[in-house]
């Protein structure tokens, strides 16, 4: 099998993956099936819509579905070593250990019902070394494809934020006689008949994957990390309409590698060079302009 062959294969299976997972996640109503975690006593916890604790939540939920994606596809996981490390995921193909496939797990809520995005990765040590091992699992040029696994959700609205993180007694998880033991029995516990009623802290999933380079923006991620940002726009997201979707994934490496590091002469001041236009004119190809798909790229500057 030719390497674009496995990709075409990997890329179909992955799709179909992620249209099945909204259906593990969400009930009839679209709200989140995990309400919280349980004791010994059957209290049941609430989570926090707090992005950090809701993306690790939602990663667990998942994973044993991922893993039955593998074996169904004749695949083994190898999970990051390290919690900084990229990707989250390699998929190493059990007819050929040469065939790795890397996927990060993105996860974000909406803004105004039509916005999101997040970081696609570092573009720094192992994005521009890509012999190297530093901070990636196996040398990124070893990978025959990098892809985003994207879960985009809506945070529920609650009047007191601390009403997110409540004590529920479920009467379908109690026992006959109770557990007269149970050491949170004086602070204020709510009891519901079952645990639908417990409103979950994030509702109404999109599931899509793509590969990293077409939804990559032109700008950075976060602050000042050397982390890649996606486009925000949720339909683009969905659709794979990065800055980069029309110029192809070479353009993308060498924007990115280059990123804050080449510089030129523009309006007679030396510049970094941290956008597309800018890049794509160093580069003697201003031919290229209306390859850009502009709504995600930076604003040009004339």
């Amino acid at each position: 099998m030719t390497k674009k062959q496995h990709i075409k294969n990997f890329e179909k299976a992955l799709h179909n993956f992620v249209n099945e997972l909204q259906k593990y996640v969400s009930t009839e109503t679209g709200e989140w099936t995990i309400k919280g975690f349980i004791d010994i006593y059957k209290n049941i916890y609430t989570i926090s819509s707090d992005t950090k604790i809701v993306s690790k939540i939602l990663e667990i939920h998942i994973f044993p579905e991922i893993l039955r994606f593998a074996e169904k596809n004749n695949y083994k996981i190898i999970l990051a070593e390290h919690q900084n490390w990229y990707p989250d995921l390699t998929f190493v193909s059990n007819d050929d250990n040469k065939i790795k496939f890397a996927v990060d797990l993105k996860t974000t809520y909406r803004r105004n019902g039509k916005v999101a995005g997040f970081t696609l990765g570092s573009h720094g040590s192992y994005f521009k070394e890509r012999d190297k091992s530093k901070n990636i699992q196996f040398p990124y040029n070893e990978y025959t494809g990098h892809y985003c696994l994207g879960i985009i959700y809506t945070r529920t609205d609650f009047e007191n934020e601390l009403s997110e993180t409540e004590i529920f007694k479920v009467n379908e998880l109690q026992t006959k006689y109770g557990d007269k033991k149970d050491p949170i029995k004086d602070r204020k516990i709510t009891t519901v008949d079952n645990l639908k009623s417990i409103v979950s802290v994030i509702k109404d999933f999109e599931f899509f994957v793509a590969p990293k380079w077409k939804i990559a923006s032109d700008s950075q991620g976060s602050g000042n990390t050397a982390n890649i940002g996606s486009v925000k726009d949720i339909e683009d997201l969905k659709k794979g309409n990065g800055v980069f979707s029309k110029l192809g994934e070479k353009w993308f490496d060498e924007y990115w590698i280059n990123y804050g590091t080449a510089t030129m002469i523009k309006n007679g001041k030396t510049i970094k060079i941290t956008n597309i236009w800018d890049f794509l004119e160093f580069k003697g190809r201003a031919d290229l302009f209306d390859k850009v798909v502009a709504k995600g790229a930076k604003k040009r500057k004339k």
